[in-house]
Formats: C-alpha cells, sequence, structure tokens
C-alpha cells in the first residue's frame, strides 16, 4: 500500500492527538471537569466495565456514571503507562486503542490502588478525535493495605466490597485474545 508524504504526516498527527486524548481523560478524570466529557468522548459514546457493572450509552449518561464513581471517590490520580492505536482501512475517521495505566484513589475514606486497561473504539469529528467507545477492565482494585496478599489471587477486585474475579489477564480467565492479536496482525476485532 501506498501512501503519500501528506498521509503518512496526517496519520502521525493522529497518533499524536490519540496518546493526547489518553493523557487528557486522566486530567479530566482527576479534576472532576464533567463539562470536559465533551472533550473527550463523542455524543452518542458508550462507556462499559468488563465486569458488566456499568453500561452508559451517550455523554449524559456517561456523565452521570462518572458522578456516581465521583460522589464515593477522594483524591485520585490516573496514570497512562502505555496507549496503542491502529486505524481502520475502511474509514480513516476511525481507530482503535489500547490504553494501560493505573490510578491510585481513595473510595469510601480508603486508599486503594488500581491496574486499569481501556479498550478503545475513536472517532474524528469536526472537533478532533473523540472516544466512540470505551470499556474499561481491572487487573486489581484493592486497598494499598491488603495488595501483596490479594495480588496472587484470582479475585483481586475489592472495589465493590466482596471480592471478584480480575477481568485479565485474559488467558488466566479463558478469554480469548482477538482483541490483543487485532494490534498486532491489522485485523479489526
Amino acid at each position: 500500500m501506498t501512501t503519500s508524504l501528506e498521509e503518512r504526516i496526517r496519520r502521525l498527527e493522529d497518533k499524536q492527538a490519540l496518546l493526547d486524548l489518553a493523557h487528557l481523560y486522566g486530567f479530566v478524570m482527576d479534576e472532576r471537569d464533567l463539562s470536559g466529557l465533551p472533550s473527550l468522548f463523542t455524543e452518542d459514546a458508550r462507556l462499559g466495565s468488563e465486569d458488566g457493572v456499568f453500561d452508559a450509552r451517550g455523554l449524559d449518561t456517561i456523565a452521570e456514571t462518572y458522578q456516581g464513581r465521583y460522589d464515593v471517590l477522594g483524591a485520585t490520580h490516573h496514570f497512562v503507562h502505555s496507549a496503542l492505536s491502529r486505524f481502520d482501512d475502511e474509514d480513516p475517521d476511525v481507530a482503535y486503542g489500547l490504553v494501560s495505566g493505573h490510578a491510585e484513589v481513595v473510595r469510601h475514606g480508603e486508599t486503594m490502588v488500581v491496574a486499569l486497561r481501556y479498550h478503545d473504539v475513536y472517532r474524528r469529528t469536526a472537533d478532533g478525535w473523540r472516544i466512540a467507545e470505551r470499556v474499561m477492565g481491572y487487573m486489581y482494585y484493592l486497598p494499598v493495605s491488603v495488595y501483596a496478599s490479594t495480588l496472587p489471587q484470582e479475585d483481586r477486585s475489592l472495589v465493590y466490597g466482596d471480592a471478584r474475579p480480575a477481568d485479565w489477564p485474559s488467558v488466566l480467565h479463558g478469554k480469548d485474545l482477538g482483541w490483543l492479536r487485532a494490534h498486532y496482525s491489522g485485523a479489526v476485532s
């Protein structure tokens, strides 16, 4: 596939814009800036979780979902460790992303640490790239005080007061790796 220099530069600019979007998300979340959601999400976006606890569709519902989370949170700090993006071969205005990171949070007065991943679909809008779909999953979500003793366990998600299975590593939970292989094989998952 031959691409022009202009197309290659645009792709690099798009990749940088998607990386900026991944980082901006953390700042907007940590500052609880619900007015910043339109700079992150499309109007018709979907926000879900691998554990099925929430499935919000549309900006208003996403804002309600985040407000509900903020209501039980104190200080938070989101960190992006890695962000991968790949573009849809059929539609230059669609991309797919994997974002890996962690968060330090205070939830119900308890200091917790979270290992998280976002599986994203991005769409270019008139205002730039936005998240059209984000599904978050957790390797662990637990109090700092039990980190060392809980990490070896399968039930590492303690966010809701009971021990629940971690969402990943996928291979340890019998899940398909198609989502990951699509990023190195070029196939759409």
